[in-house]
């Protein structure tokens, strides 16, 4: 029955359209078939993470597509997704492409040069807030986000959500720590950073991300849900962003070709290769998510094993179990996404951990 159910999810992947390069059995990429057909079905065990899909692509192809639910939740290649906090990691290729084209010029730049519109809003403290502290998280704005549950009318994104000017709420708030001194989880800085995205491109940040992301890698699926509130036009920079699986799977394809999709030049190398490094000292406490070692520009990196080996990570992790890997030392791009909605933190971390050490397994025994 085990050795049926593999072929049978082999015949699958090999059958879907071309999502990036052909879809190719998963020998031809160096990974063992067995084992990374197994992903699926080890997933439907883990009831409480509500696993929705995985994807697996090695050296560019598309080895393994896996759906899961059935009826009207049944999930297939063609279900948007919202990733949640993985926007983020594409508002940081979109920063990279505002400063390729030179309407960004100056990462230190204070953030009030650049929306002198809140200028009233300033103190010697908050003026020192940078563009690379919206991209690094360490603002020092007091946003305690991750200490209050996510539905609770209290928790502070969902306050800047109903704000009616979400950028004033944003910067009204005191500073917990000097700008650049501390590393805390703030989607109020990454909505201060899309709209300065917005005024330098001139034009909403869908229309951006359209033009110059998701056009060039063939991108046509997807939707981007506004933040809210009477002065955002454009939508959330922090969140509400829907892709196939597949379509996240072809972001972190970009980030492993160092910002080349197919032979064009959409990301320049120099900013792939700073917003992945790690730019927060190595004992800074962040209250993120499993796995997770470091923080670059808006990326997470992170550590996992197998066969009692570090293998390091550069990737997106997103509220409910959203999760994107992209592991260059191996070649490999891992996509998951979970319904694991308002549940402990293990439950969310559950199908990604499992997805990620299954394929690494698959990659290291073949």
């Amino acid at each position: 029955m085990g050795a049926r159910r593999h072929s049978a999810a082999l015949a699958f992947v090999l059958a879907l359209a071309p999502a990036l390069a052909a879809a190719e059995a998963p020998a031809q990429q160096g990974l063992d078939p067995q084992r990374i057909c197994a992903i699926g079905p080890a997933l439907e065990t883990l009831k409480r993470a509500d696993p929705e899909g995985v994807v697996v692509v090695r050296h560019g192809a598309l080895v393994y597509e896996h759906y899961f639910g059935a009826g009207s939740t049944a999930r297939a290649a063609g279900t948007v997704h919202e990733i949640y906090a993985i926007t983020t990691n594409l508002v940081a290729l979109l920063t990279g492409i505002a400063f390729a084209r030179g309407w960004l010029n100056d990462i230190d730049a204070p953030v009030f040069s650049l929306l002198p519109e809140y200028a009233a809003l300033r103190t010697p403290g908050k003026e020192r807030i940078t563009l690379r502290d919206l991209l690094t998280m360490t603002s020092g704005l007091a946003w305690p986000e991750l200490f209050v549950a996510h539905d609770d009318p209290a928790n502070i994104a969902r306050r800047m959500r109903r704000a009616p000017d979400p950028y004033r709420f944003v910067l009204q708030q005191p500073l917990a720590a000097m700008p650049g001194t501390m590393w805390n989880y703030d989607s109020g800085g990454v909505e201060l950073l899309g709209l300065i995205l917005e005024k330098v491109a001139r034009r909403p940040l869908d229309v951006f991300a359209r033009k110059a992301l998701f056009a060039p890698l063939g991108i046509t699926d997807w939707a981007w849900r506004r933040l809210g509130g009477a002065t955002r036009p454009g939508p959330a920079a922090s969140s509400r962003l829907l892709l196939r699986p597949r379509d996240l799977a072809k972001i972190g394809q970009l980030v492993l070709n160092r910002g080349l999709w197919r032979g064009r030049r959409i990301v320049s190398a120099a900013w792939i290769k700073e917003m992945t490094t790690p730019q927060i000292p190595p004992w800074w406490l962040l209250n993120g998510e499993a796995g997770a070692q470091s923080y670059g520009y808006l990326w997470w990196r992170g550590r996992s094993w197998a066969r009692d080996r570090p293998f390091e990570w550069i990737g997106g992790l997103g509220w409910g179990g959203q999760r994107l890997y992209v592991m260059p030392r191996l070649d490999m791009v891992v996509v998951v996404t979970a319904g694991a909605y308002y549940r402990p933190s293990y439950a969310q971390d559950l199908v990604g951990e499992r997805a990620l050490a299954m394929a690494l397994r698959a990659a290291l025994t073949h």
